[in-house]
């Protein structure tokens, strides 16, 4: 018998009642991890690469991996087209790293020909923190999420260098970069909370899935 991403995650003894349907997008990029911390979380996980698993969604995570990859596979999956209606249309969606490049209305430092999906009125940079071996670890003060702080994990990630009137930020480094965003029912982190065992991003996502749905 197959066993479904939330039977592996929350195991075979806890309630199997469905949750949000929640996909992940898995074209490429670290979609398992993103899928096992929803799961845990109670939703009805599913892994999107075709625009009728989007239609049968009621919210979609974005992962980090390469956005230019993640890009040319939308396309030429035929995704592309769907995702922006969709996101259009009001979707949740929480994009990490690749994904909040992808869910940027403007690149910086883009590819030749690379497209993002847009929607979140920001400017993002892409790899602002350098190669993966200057990869790093801090503490991120969230307002929204109360004082604990969240332990934040930058790998090659990107950052917002300017944050339009549509949207607003979650989350600085000490600077004063901003490395999370939302925008209605859009999320972006510059970093990847489903490696460290935070999962207030996650849960916050699908505080928005349960409003609309």
């Amino acid at each position: 018998m197959t066993t479904t991403l939330r039977e592996e995650s929350v195991g075979a003894g806890e309630s199997a009642a469905a949750g949000p349907r929640v996909g992940v997008l898995a074209l490429q990029g670290d979609f398992r991890e993103h899928a096992r911390v929803l799961a845990s979380l109670g939703a009805d996980v599913s892994l999107v690469r075709r625009p009728e698993e989007l239609a049968a969604v009621d919210g979609l995570v974005i992962p980090g991996g390469e956005s230019s990859v993640i890009d040319k596979l939308s396309r030429t999956f035929g995704l592309a087209g769907p995702l922006r209606q969709a996101i259009a249309d009001g979707l949740p969606v929480y994009g990490t790293c690749a994904g909040l490049i992808m869910l940027a209305d403007t690149l910086l430092d883009a590819i030749d020909g690379q497209q993002s999906l847009g929607g979140l009125d920001v400017v993002v940079r892409r790899n602002a923190f350098g190669s993966q071996n200057q990869s790093f670890e801090t503490e991120l003060e969230v307002p929204a999420f109360g004082v604990v702080p969240v332990r934040a994990v930058f790998i090659r990630g990107p950052v917002v260098e300017s944050v339009g009137p549509a949207a607003t930020p979650l989350a600085r480094l000490a600077d004063g970069r901003v490395v999370a965003v939302e925008q209605g029912n859009l999320l972006g982190t510059s970093f990847h909370p489903e490696i460290t065992g935070e999962h207030r991003f996650h849960q916050y996502f699908l505080s928005k899935v349960r409003a609309r749905a």
